[in-house]
Formats: C-alpha cells, structure tokens, sequence
C-alpha cells in the first residue's frame, strides 16, 4: 500500500481526490498549505506528495513550500506531483523540485498511475543509490551517513568501512578481510587499526548495544539487518 500526502488550501476541493486515492488502496493524510504542514508530514510515513499548485494555492506558495521540504526529502526522497491548470503550467519554474503534474481537469485515474509511476521510479533509484537500516542511511551519491535525519562527521576510512559492512549485510568479515577490502592489499599496518575505527563508529552511531556493526567472537565483524 502506497502512502499519499496531499497539500491544499481547500479541503474540500480534493475531497473528491481523497476519497478515490483511498478506494483504490492508498492511505492518504491532508495538510493545509500553512506553516504546520511541515512538521505534519515529519511525522508521518509518505511514498508521495500531491500538492495543489493552482487556484487555492497560489503557486509561490508551492514552490516555497517545496524549497521548506527539502532537507526532509535529501533523508528520505519524496516524490512530489503537482495538481495545476493548463495556465499554472505555463508559468511552471522548470527548476522546481517536482517528479510529475497532472493538469485540470484531471481524473482519479490518471492521478494514481503517475502516482504509482513516480513512487516506483523513487524506490528503484533509492535501492541503488541508498542503503537502509532502521534510521541509518547511507547515501552512496553523497558519500553521507544519517541516523534518524541527523548527518554523521565520518573520516573517509570509517565511511567506506561502514558502506563495505552494509553492502554485504549479514556476512561475517575477518579483521584481515576488511583489512584488504578497505585498506588494500599494501596497507601495513596491525589489524587493530580495524578495531579502532569499528570502536569510533559504533560511539559516532551512537550504537552503545552494537545493533548495526556486531562483533562475532573470535572471527570478526558483520553488519546486522535485524534493526
């Protein structure tokens, strides 16, 4: 089940649209347009936003709105659409962070296929450029780690270090393993060096029960999944 998140000034101008998303199977929520909608979709899990971009909703507004949910979408990419009339679309910004549109009249129909499209495209995109567990994120593209939203301060070692454990989720790395596979085969020096920089990142997650990086007696290290 997909989750929407509509945006209007009206409510009961995407009544009609509200209803439909939701006999069709998706959960929707509804914010209004002013300053508390923000912290209204912080709290709630979302797939894609449809923002009223017309008419009610002036389209400054929007594109403001949109510039306010931008460091929540870099954690956690939101796929937007916009609802706008053929004459919205004309003064459209094509710098504005928007996946789709669905110019009026529009139909339910039409609505839930781009809105099935763009969630499908987000998630495709985010399984190769981010990994998850829990509420650490790791994003490849950037080279960042978050932890629920929070940018970690890692040093290049403890980053590709943390990204090597992740990718391969659940296998067991001998310190000599990790050694070669972040260090290199020419590095040398102890394999304490390992034990030092999984130390630092376990305080830096602020891992106190080792729930990401677990240490294997006598073998190792691996990254857990069962966050």
């Amino acid at each position: 089940m997909h989750r929407a998140f509509i945006i209007a000034k009206d409510a009961g101008k995407i009544k009609e649209l509200h209803s439909g998303l939701t006999r069709m199977g998706f959960a929707c929520s509804f914010a209004h347009d002013s300053s508390n909608f923000y912290e209204e979709l912080k709290k709630k899990a979302c797939d894609v936003l449809l923002v009223d971009m017309d008419g009610s909703l002036a389209l400054a507004q929007a594109e403001s709105m949109l510039e306010q949910l931008h460091e929540l979408r870099a954690t956690k990419y939101i796929p937007a659409i916009a609802l706008i009339s053929g004459e919205g679309l004309g003064r459209l910004d094509s710098n504005l962070e928007i996946d789709d549109f669905v110019v009026e009249p529009w139909t339910l129909a039409e609505v839930v296929t781009r809105a099935n499209r763009v969630v499908k495209q987000a998630n495709n995109a985010q399984g190769k450029d981010l990994i998850k567990c829990g509420d650490l994120v790791i994003d490849i593209t950037k080279c960042e780690v978050s932890v629920g939203g929070k940018l970690l301060a890692l040093t290049f070692k403890e980053y590709e270090l943390l990204k090597f454990l992740a990718k391969n989720k659940g296998k067991v790395f001998t310190r000599e393993a990790l050694l070669n596979e972040v260090w290199g085969y020419d590095y040398y020096g102890g394999d304490r060096t390992v034990d030092v920089h999984i130390r630092r990142l376990r305080s830096k997650l602020n891992d106190p029960d080792n729930t990401y990086i677990q240490t294997v007696r006598n073998i190792g290290y691996r990254f857990s999944g069962e966050v």
